[in-house]
């Protein structure tokens, strides 16, 4: 008998596990998988190769969990990437780098009513990321009841029963300036063209930070909704720099690797090639897993990181939950297909852009291609009707150059992440020559800004939804565990039934990126849900439960 069991050893998985490991209880993480990490693995998948296999940079993970854990001290060694290329058609280019002042002359050469604005699109930005994370840190439950028949009036008067932070998070909406809460409500609704449209004019400025807007989304800049992925990708920090990006050296398997050495330093077990069958029941509650195997590890709490499929799915009994076959129908329907792949490159040499030629600090920070609106929306159109992008949005690092040890002495390693790459093609499943033609695609299109890229690449890895899928066990592939829109954002993620972390089901929770908070690497949903547990724990103890019921 153990106090919890975490289902899949993913990064939220992980940081759920430390947290309640640090509390003092006894838990287990069971993972089906041979290896830790989920959609943060690394690999040497050629001799000497070191790929970050699918996510490859990090800027969502939150600071209060790197300092509660304590993962300096285990490992985290994140390097910024502080400069992002965008090249463009004829040598062009748009560099934006750590240093305002040359970012805006190389933004004033496109647009200098653009390089004065950069600045205060910024700062209300910041101010958009804060609010955001101010909503997604406060229980969804508690929100619905802090936004309840009284939110008209003042927080003081509110005649529910809310916690401190959601009463504060009312008195800040009521307090925002008419025109800070329109860019808010406008973020949740608009494109992110639109949204970009009201602070600039130049199309290459647009383009390139409509980026954010996109990525792991099933959507173009010109879709409604997609100004909220925009601002999703703005609520991430490193070392108290606001919206800098990070490359873990050894490769985003190294984060899990350090998020597991401190669940580990705090008693947490993490079994390997442990797939998990089913919440066993008993009472009318939950009372530990059944595994693949037939064994039965009991536990009065469970968490699960898996997706709403697997969660709400696979692993409950519609008879042992209220209202479960509905419940399990709704997961079903969970939108979570993915739109995006990954191409690792191992190459003989640095890249030689066309617009800066030479190696410099340019190589060190993010490169992506994406030269206009139109551009991308045309992508798009590939993936709208079936195919992948036949000239895709390309967002590339070259983690050689953060961390010489990714690959052997003079050559380096390419990370593309490539949209767009339906799950499902209209032609028919992925086969090895659809993906080796989605890899020529993205060849084709970094040699037009990099002549001579094509002859450089030693080894090639092509990897899309599916794969992602069966080596993740994210179904769809949705890098995010779901679509980040309105239709599953908030009390809707992943379940009104679920939102607040708790299922139907007395002691079993949801922790992975389909709850509040949502995807990247930030380990927020599994912050919050450990939390919750623990709460959970407390006040069935203060009630002389002794450790039984949770809700």
């Amino acid at each position: 008998m153990t106090d919890a069991i975490v289902v899949g050893a993913g990064h939220n998985g992980l940081v759920a596990a430390a947290y309640l490991a640090r509390a003092g209880l006894d838990v287990v993480v069971l993972e089906s998988s041979p290896e830790i990490g989920g959609a943060t693995r690394s690999e040497e998948a050629f001799p000497g190769f070191r790929f970050s296999v699918f996510s490859y940079l990090v800027s969502l993970l939150r600071p209060e969990i790197i300092h509660e854990l304590d993962l300096v001290r285990h490992g985290l060694f994140l390097v910024p990437t502080a400069s992002t290329l965008n090249p463009l058609p004829g040598g062009d280019c748009l560099f934006r780098e750590a240093d305002p002042q040359r970012t805006y002359r190389h933004i004033a050469r496109h647009s200098r009513r653009d390089a004065e604005a950069l600045f205060e699109y910024k700062i209300e930005m910041r101010r958009m990321g804060h609010l955001m994370y101010r909503l997604q840190r406060a229980a969804p439950d508690e929100l619905a009841a802090a936004i309840g028949d009284r939110v008209a009036e003042s927080a003081e008067h509110l005649d529910v029963e809310v916690s401190a932070e959601v009463a504060d998070i009312a008195r800040y909406f009521l307090d925002l300036p008419p025109a800070r809460l329109r860019s808010f409500v406008q973020m949740l609704t608009m494109s992110s063209a639109d949204f970009l449209g009201q602070w600039f004019e130049s199309d290459v400025l647009k383009a390139a930070l409509s980026s954010s807007s996109i990525i792991g989304s099933m959507l173009s800049p010109r879709t409604p909704g997609s100004a909220y992925v925009l601002l999703h990708h703005y609520m991430g920090e490193i070392d108290g720099v606001y919206r800098e990006w990070g490359f873990q050296k050894g490769g985003t398997g190294a984060v899990a690797a350090t998020i597991a050495r401190a669940a580990q330093s705090h008693g947490a077990e993490i079994r390997t090639h442990s797939p998990v069958a089913r919440v066993l029941v008993r009472e009318g509650r939950t009372a530990g897993v059944v595994l693949a195997n037939g064994d039965e590890l009991r536990a009065g709490v469970v968490l699960s990181s898996a997706a709403p499929q697997i969660s709400l799915g696979q692993l409950l009994d519609p008879e042992d939950v209220p209202g479960g076959a509905a419940l399990v129908e709704r997961a079903a329907r969970w939108q979570s297909g993915g739109c995006a792949g990954k191409v690792n490159l191992a190459i003989s040499g640095l890249p030689r852009f066309e617009c800066m030629p030479e190696p410099g600090p340019h190589l060190s920070g993010g490169i992506t291609i994406a030269p206009g609106l139109d551009y991308v929306d045309r992508a798009y159109d590939d993936a709208k009707y079936g195919g992948f992008s036949e000239r895709p949005f390309i967002d590339m690092i070259i983690p050689s150059v953060l961390d010489p040890d990714m690959a052997p002495p003079g050559k380096h390693v390419l990370s593309c992440f490539v949209q767009y790459a339906p799950y499902e093609l209209a032609a028919g499943p992925w086969d090895d020559s659809q993906r080796e033609a989605l890899g020529d695609a993205v060849v084709r299109t970094l040699a037009e800004y990099a002549p001579g890229i094509e002859d450089q690449i030693l080894h090639r890895q092509v990897l899309v939804p599916p794969d992602i899928e069966a080596i993740a066990g994210i179904p769809g592939g949705n890098i995010f565990h779901g679509e980040l829109r309105l239709s599953q954002l908030f009390l809707l993620r992943p379940d009104p039934a679920a939102a607040a972390f708790r299922t139907p089901l007395p002691g079993y929770y949801l922790c992975g990126s389909s709850t509040q908070f949502g995807g990247g690497i930030s380990g927020g949903p599994a912050r919050l849900a450990a939390l919750r547990v623990l709460d959970d724990l407390r006040t069935a103890d203060t009630a002389g439960g002794g450790g039984g019921e949770t809700h």
